[in-house]
């Protein structure tokens, strides 16, 4: 199967966007950046890193930004990797959201940290309001699923199959048997019998930070959150189905292509603006 890399990474990545960016405690204006060439992240991919919405400043509750430092320090651990300079990474972070409302924080094994910003997709409110098409693929796998690196090859391709063989604006990972996990880009979440179901982090899954704040915040309001494993007769019984992240909040997906036909959802159900509320700012 080709992938026509040239003409999707760019809206893939959003690489255009100005040449700033923070690394090594340094403000940078420049569009590369330099590394060694034997530095594991070039060379395989081995970094550790988030992506995070800025709400007026970090410390915005909606922002989530201790939840995204304790992610990085947690994957750190676990590779028993150098600490990065926390107070740096923040330092960079307020400087670096001058510029753009989306950052990307990465940190390398040797502890150094570096910052990228981007803008808000143009049509993001659109496909809020609208949703999108997704296709569930097979043969592609997250590396680490649990943890959020650098090594992000899968994804990148899965998303590139789904949009030119299904024009599709995501993808949908299976398992081995089938059963649903999540998008490229974030969590999945469908609704049923009066509440929301998200598959679980023992399925191995990235354990989102969208997802975890509005599985805390359904519960808080006494609302029922059921994870379970997605097989394909669960899949078949939502009314409505979505994806989240912390830069896109909740998208809906009003149809989906499987390898035995289409699904559809609806996409203005009103469960879908209860948990979109849940982003709006006071």
């Amino acid at each position: 199967m080709k992938h026509q890399w040239k003409n999707t990474h760019s809206k893939f990545l959003h690489t255009e966007v100005k040449p700033i960016f923070w690394y090594n405690n340094k403000l940078i204006n420049s569009q590369t950046i330099e590394l060694d060439i034997n530095n594991p992240g070039l060379l395989y991919g081995a970094t550790i890193f988030t992506t995070l919405r800025v709400y007026d400043s970090l410390d915005n509750p909606l922002t989530q930004w201790q939840a995204h430092l304790a992610r990085i320090k947690t994957s750190l651990n676990h590779f028993s990797w150098q600490q990065p300079n926390w107070d740096s990474i923040r330092n960079g972070a307020v400087l670096m959201k001058q510029h753009f409302p989306v950052l990307r924080v990465t940190v390398f094994p040797d502890g150094k940290e570096w910052i990228t910003g981007r803008m808000l997709a143009s049509d993001l409110k659109e496909l809020q309001k609208h949703g999108i098409t997704a296709s569930v693929v097979q043969d592609y796998y997250r590396s680490l699923p649990g943890h959020k690196t650098g090594n992000y090859l899968a994804p990148i391709l899965a998303k590139t199959d789904a949009a030119q063989n299904h024009n599709s604006q995501e993808a949908i990972f299976i398992d081995e048997k089938g059963n649903w996990l999540e998008t490229t880009t974030g969590n999945l979440w469908g609704w049923k019998d009066n509440c929301w179901w998200t598959p679980p982090l023992s399925t191995g899954i990235l354990p989102g930070i969208a997802r975890e704040y509005i599985r805390t915040n359904l519960i808080q309001q006494n609302q029922v959150v059921r994870e379970d494993v997605w097989n394909i007769k669960l899949v078949k019984s939502f009314e409505t189905l979505a994806y989240s992240n912390c830069i896109v909040e909740i998208i809906p997906i009003h149809t989906v292509v499987t390898d035995t036909g289409t699904l559809t959802y609806g996409a203005q159900h009103p469960s879908l603006i209860k948990l979109q509320a849940l982003f709006q700012k006071d």
